[in-house]
C-alpha cells in the first residue's frame, strides 16, 4: 500500500515503528518488526532501494564483472587466445542497465508490500519524539507517529572537497560513476579507496585513459599494505596512471575538457573527473534539532543500534558510522528489528535468538569487505597495524599464493598474498586479508573463524579441499607453526 491512495483505504498515521530510508537497510528493519507482528511505515524521497541498488553495488559489480571475467579468462591456458578483443561496453552498459531496473522501484515497491509494511513517499523529517513529518512530491504534508520506534536509515553520500569552483566543473561521484551511458575518453579518478579503485579498474577496461591521483602513499589505505600495492601494479600493467602523493589543487573546466592542475606541478586534462574522496552522512535535513541533535552529524548508537541516550530512535546503516557497507548495514537492520521486537513485547535483549542476536557485535572485530578489482582484495577483521593499535600481542603470518596448487589451477601465473593476523595470547585469528583472483569468494570462511574466535589448533581441522586456492589456509597455519 502506498500513500497515493486515497484518504479512505490508507493505513492509519500512527504505527508501531517508522523507517525513514527505503534502502536495502531500512528494507530489512521493516521486514523484521514486520515478521515480529508490528506496524511500519516507511518514508522515502528517491528510489525504493536506495544507494546500493542503482548507483553502488549493483551497477558497479554490474560494470565490474565482465571486466574481472576476461582478466581471468586471458590468464587460462587454451582460452586467452578468444578473449583478445576489448569489451562491449555498449553491452555491459546495457546489462548494467538492466540489473538496476533502468533505475525504476517497481518491483522494490511491491516487495515491500509483500511484507506488509506501508510506503509514504516524500521527505521525512523528525519533529520531536516519535513523530516525523512526510512532506510529499506533491507538496502535502503527514504525519506519522510512531508507538515504539522512529529507525534512521538515510545513508550516507558523496564527500566532495573544497575547491573553488568545483560546482561550475560539474565532477563525478560515484553516482554518476555506476551510472554514466558512456565511457568518457579520459577520466581523472581522485582518491585511493575502493569507489577509486574499482571505477578506475572498470572504466579503463571499458575504454577510457584512467588517471589516479591519490594523496597518501597507496591505494586502499585502510586494508594491509600488500593488497594496495597488488591492486596498484595490476591497475598499472592495465594502462591507467597511479599517482600516490598527489593532489589536485585546482580543477576547471574550459571549453568542456577538465583541468586539474596538481600540488607537483602537473597539469592533466580529461573528459570527465571522479571525486571518490569519502562520505558523509545523509542528516543534514531530516529534523534532528528537534530531538536535541546535531544536524549533519552521523548518530552515534549501542549495540541495538539504538541512538545513545533515547529510548526510541534507532540509526541503522551507514549514518551511524560504524561500518559503511551494505551487508554491514543488512545486518544491523536484522539486528535492530530484532531488538525493538524484543523491547515492544517487553522481553530481555539476548544474545541470540530465532531472529538473530540483540547486539551488533561483528561491528567491532569482524567486518568482512571485498574490492571487487583486478585482482580481488578482501579482508575481515583488524589489520596487523590496527591489532597492535588496539593493544592486542599479535603476529602477522604471510603466504604467496604460488605455494598453493589450486591457485596455479585457477589461472596461469596467478599472482596474490594472503595473511592472518594472530593473536599469540588468546590464539584466535584477529584478522585475515587475501589479494588474488577470486579471493571474494574465499572471505567467509575468514569471517567465521574471526567472528567465531575459532582457536587456531581447531583450524587445522577445518580440512580445505585439494586442489583448490582455500588450501592457502593450510600454508598459513604451516607458516605460523614454522615461525
Amino acid at each position: 500500500m502506498t500513500d497515493t491512495e486515497s484518504a479512505e483505504e490508507a493505513a492509519p498515521l500512527t504505527y508501531d515503528v517508522v523507517v525513514v530510508g527505503a534502502g536495502p537497510v531500512g528494507e530489512n528493519v521493516a521486514d523484521r518488526t514486520r515478521a515480529a507482528g508490528l506496524s511500519t511505515a516507511v518514508v522515502e524521497n528517491e528510489l525504493v532501494g536506495g544507494e546500493c541498488s542503482y548507483w553502488a553495488c549493483m551497477p558497479s559489480k554490474a560494470l565490474l564483472r565482465p571486466v574481472i571475467a576476461r582478466a581471468e579468462a586471458r590468464r587460462v591456458p587454451g582460452l586467452r587466445h578468444l578473449v583478445r578483443d576489448p569489451l562491449d561496453t555498449a553491452e555491459v552498459l546495457a546489462h548494467r542497465d538492466y540489473e538496476t531496473s533502468h533505475w525504476k522501484d517497481d518491483g522494490q515497491i511491491q516487495w515491500l508490500e509483500s511484507v506488509g509494511a506501508v510506503l509514504h513517499r516524500g521527505h521525512g523529517r523528525l519533529d520531536g519524539p516519535r513523530r516525523v513529518t512526510v512532506e510529499g512530491p506533491d507538496g502535502g504534508r503527514r504525519v506519522l507517529t510512531a508507538r515504539h520506534a522512529v529507525v534512521v536509515c538515510t545513508g550516507s553520500r558523496a564527500l566532495l572537497p573544497d575547491l573553488p569552483g568545483l560546482d561550475r566543473v560539474r565532477p563525478w561521484t560515484s553516482r554518476e560513476a555506476t551510472s554514466a551511458q558512456a565511457a568518457p575518453g579520459r577520466l581523472v579518478v581522485i582518491g585511493g579507496g575502493v569507489v577509486a579503485v574499482e571505477m578506475a579498474t572498470a572504466w579503463q577496461a571499458l575504454g577510457s585513459r584512467v588517471t589516479v591521483l591519490v594523496r597518501g602513499k597507496g591505494l586502499l589505505p585502510r586494508m594491509e599494505p600488500f593488497a594496495g600495492e597488488l591492486v596498484a601494479e595490476a591497475l598499472t600493467e592495465a594502462g591507467a596512471d597511479v599517482r600516490t602523493g598527489t593532489s589536485a589543487e585546482s580543477v576547471t573546466r574550459e571549453n568542456g575538457t577538465v583541468v586539474v592542475h596538481t600540488d607537483t606541478g602537473d597539469r592533466i586534462e580529461a573528459d570527465e573527473i571522479l571525486f571518490a574522496t569519502g562520505r558523509a552522512p545523509r542528516t543534514d535535513d531530516i529534523g534532528l534539532e528537534t530531538v536535541g541533535l546535531e544536524p549533519g552529524s552521523w548518530l552515534p548508537v549501542d549495540d541495538s543500534l539504538r541512538v545513545t541516550d533515547s529510548e526510541w530512535l534507532y540509526a541503522v546503516g551507514d549514518v551511524n558510522h560504524r561500518a559503511l557497507l551494505t551487508h554491514q548495514g543488512k545486518y544491523q537492520a536484522r539486528v535492530a528489528g530484532a531488538a525493538i521486537a524484543a523491547r515492544a513485547a517487553g522481553a530481555p535483549l539476548l544474545e541470540t535468538t530465532p531472529w538473530g542476536p540483540h547486539a551488533a557485535t561483528a561491528d567491532h572485530a569482524a567486518v568482512p569487505q571485498v574490492v571487487f578489482t583486478d585482482p580481488e582484495a578482501a579482508a575481515v577483521g583488524l589489520s596487523l597495524a590496527e591489532a597492535e593499535q588496539a593493544g592486542h600481542r599479535v603476529r602477522a603470518v604471510d603466504v604467496d599464493f604460488a605455494s598453493v596448487a589450486g591457485a596455479g589451477l585457477y589461472a596461469d601465473g596467478y599472482r596474490g598474498r594472503a595473511r592472518m593476523v594472530v593473536d599469540l595470547e588468546k590464539e584466535i585469528l584477529r584478522g585475515v586479508t587475501f589479494v588474488g583472483p577470486g579471493v571474494g569468494e574465499l572471505i567467509h570462511s575468514a569471517s567465521i573463524a574471526v567472528a567465531g574466535q575459532v582457536p587456531i589448533g581447531r583450524l587445522w581441522h577445518a580440512v580445505p579441499s585439494y586442489p583448490t586456492i582455500s588450501e592457502v589456509w593450510l600454508r598459513l597455519l604451516e607458516a605460523f607453526r614454522d615461525t
